[in-house]
């Protein structure tokens, strides 16, 4: 195997909360502007007697629409020279360039209008592979999502590759 990429001091910061927590309030509209943008009209998202019958408390969310939610919104100019975004949580890493990898999500509990999510994003993982052309490093941060009784509403798993 070629020299490692990760450097040690990077590689200690494994199991490191990276970002948050950071908490938002579930907003009706915000929601239902997003269901509707990403072409998903369920009822539920915007009936509460429809949302009565299917079981939830309230009205409801799209599941992806907790990390559209608690996403801050980022000017152009903060994307580097790779396309992602200038990120004071970046690992560094003996690469140069990082490319989305791919991303797994456990919706586990309904999130519901009025609900309080809030959001920690950990270093799950980081770890050098060989592939047909050269070393990489797979970078994985978990994102664990909550909600206002401390159940655990969703988790995603975002993967990076660095070369």
């Amino acid at each position: 195997m070629s020299s490692s990429l990760i450097p040690p001091e990077s590689l200690a910061r494994v199991g490191e909360v990276l970002e948050g927590p950071v908490t938002v309030l579930i907003d009706r509209r915000e929601a239902q502007r997003y269901a509707y943008a990403v072409g998903d009209e369920n009822p539920v998202y915007f009936d509460e007697v429809a949302a009565h019958a299917a079981g939830y408390r309230t009205v409801t969310v799209p599941p992806l629409f907790v990390t559209h939610a608690l996403v801050p919104p980022k000017s152009a100019h903060m994307l580097r020279e790779d396309g992602l975004y200038q990120d004071a949580t970046s690992i560094n890493l003996e690469v140069s360039r990082m490319m989305f990898g791919g991303e797994e999500w456990d919706f586990i509990e309904p999130v519901c209008v009025g609900d309080e999510i809030t959001a920690t994003t950990r270093l799950a993982d980081l770890d050098q592979k060989e592939g047909s052309k050269g070393p990489f490093v797979r970078l994985v941060r978990e994102t664990t999502f909550v909600n206002q009784d401390e159940q655990v509403v969703a988790k995603s798993r975002q993967i990076g590759i660095a070369r």
